[in-house]
């Protein structure tokens, strides 16, 4: 369920101090009154049950880290959103995927809670469902270690907690580097697509150079979220501008349900693009499987 303490609605544009840890910040309820919808989009699968063959598993790379610092030296108090991350992996798993959780650390998933649509009941029984993974997942070492033969798709969730340990480091590296090597397919939305910053890491250029993708827009994060108090100051770093600086081409300069599809690339805009982005996967992936 959404975050009780956490107050939606209403004129305040002030982020809401976090108790649990000084200096921290929730969005304002102003912004969660325009961000946090009753209820998703989601309408339903396209793809229940097409694929039965029992091997193919997806690996979803959450954030461990529920803090931002911002540019002030606030923190904001995010993680991975849980639409953004819950309704990819419905149509995934009712397609017939499996899913493995992991993160770099091996610790929790970070959920901004305070983003689930309270009146969505789809939503949360996924969560239900997924939370002890969440909540245990494996550590990305230890997952590749065991070999990612098995792993058709690498998904990394949005949030601004995809903005805090995903772009530098190494064992998401070694995951996108698989993927490309491997006829694999990697999908991310909003500010997941931060990660794919991993893949040139010490080295030039990117593999991913060239690649198209959809992407949070920079011109939110540096205007009207900072005004509504979604975000408790500056951004410490801008995603497209990142992006860019790899040699990616970011696509989108409006968040607007966006998604796109560059060969093995899938990505989507924002949690807008979420039920999309589920939709376009499972008929890619259902298709890759039927292929042989």
């Amino acid at each position: 369920m959404s975050d009780p303490s956490v107050p939606r609605g209403g004129d305040s544009t002030e982020p809401t101090p976090d108790p649990a840890e000084r200096d921290a910040y929730f969005p304002s309820p102003y912004s969660l009154g325009q961000y946090v919808p009753p209820r998703s989009d989601f309408d339903g699968v396209q793809h229940e049950g097409a694929y039965t063959g029992g091997r193919w598993r997806i690996l979803v790379i959450g954030t461990d880290e529920r803090y931002l610092p911002m540019a002030n030296g606030w923190l904001f108090s995010t993680g991975n959103h849980p639409v953004e991350t819950l309704l990819p992996l419905m149509h995934l798993q009712a397609a017939g995927f499996a899913v493995d959780v992991a993160t770099v650390s091996g610790n929790p998933v970070k959920l901004e809670h305070w983003a689930t649509p309270p009146d969505d009941e789809a939503v949360h029984r996924a969560l239900d469902d997924l939370l002890p993974q969440f909540r245990e997942p494996r550590k990305l070492a230890d997952v590749i270690a065991d070999g990612l033969d098995d792993h058709l798709a690498v998904f990394i969730p949005g949030g601004h907690g995809a903005m805090q340990g995903l772009h530098d480091a190494p064992d998401v590296r070694t995951v996108l580097d698989h993927a490309l090597a491997n006829d694999r397919f990697v999908i991310t939305l909003c500010h997941g697509p931060a990660a794919l910053i991993a893949a040139g890491l010490h080295r030039d250029p990117s593999p991913l150079e060239g690649y198209e993708v959809c992407a949070f827009p920079d011109a939110l994060d540096a205007g009207a979220n900072v005004d509504i108090g979604y975000i408790p100051g500056d951004m410490p770093w801008f995603l497209a501008e990142g992006l860019r600086a790899q040699g990616l081409v970011v696509v989108n300069e409006d968040m607007a349900g966006h998604v796109h599809h560059d060969r093995h690339l899938i990505t989507g805009d924002s949690p807008l693009a979420a039920h999309a982005l589920g939709k376009l996967a499972a008929d890619v992936l259902v298709e890759r499987v039927g292929a042989g």
